[in-house]
Parts: structure tokens; C-alpha cells; sequence
């Protein structure tokens, strides 16, 4: 399997499982919110200091990012739409 398409299934489920749009998990991460969705989408590769950065926002493991999912699985849903409550929104590491 491709390590954009793990990366790209694993960022999402991580993100959804945090209750993080985009937009927030892009501000933690410094990370341009555009950029983010095109990893999420397999659209971009992003380097490893980038995969680095977005792990620490999400508080796990760089590793977690390449973690294989199993044959069939069905892809991790978006969160609902609308607005997030500003609690979700988390503070940029500095």
C-alpha cells in the first residue's frame, strides 16, 4: 500500500476521532488549511518534518500516521457539518 494513501486515511481518522476540523487541527499544526486537505485527499505528500508537526498537534505518535488499515475497512467519514464548538480548537504548541 502507498504511504500517501496511509497517511491520508490515518490523518483523517485521527482527526475525525479528536472532533478537529481542518481548519483547527491546520492552526495547531501551522500548517496551511488548503495543504492539510490535500494530504487528506492524496493530493500532496507531505515531508517528514510536516507529518512531525501534524502529529504533535494531534498528540500522538508519528508513527500512527503509517499505521496499515485493515483490507476492506470503509474510509473514516468527515465530521458533520456546521459550526464546532471553539473547546475543539486546540492550542498551537510553541
Amino acid at each position: 500500500m502507498k504511504a500517501k494513501r496511509l497517511v491520508a486515511w490515518n490523518l483523517r481518522r485521527l482527526r475525525v476521532e479528536k472532533g478537529l476540523t481542518q481548519e483547527a487541527l491546520a492552526f495547531a499544526a501551522q500548517v496551511d488549511m488548503s495543504y492539510l486537505a490535500s494530504l487528506e485527499v492524496e493530493r500532496a505528500n507531505g515531508s517528514v518534518d510536516l507529518l512531525e508537526q501534524i502529529a504533535q498537534a494531534l498528540n500522538v505518535h508519528i508513527s500512527e500516521l503509517f499505521r496499515p488499515f485493515p483490507e476492506g475497512a470503509v474510509k473514516p467519514r468527515p465530521l458533520q457539518k456546521g459550526r464546532k464548538p471553539a473547546a475543539h480548537i486546540p492550542q498551537r504548541n510553541t
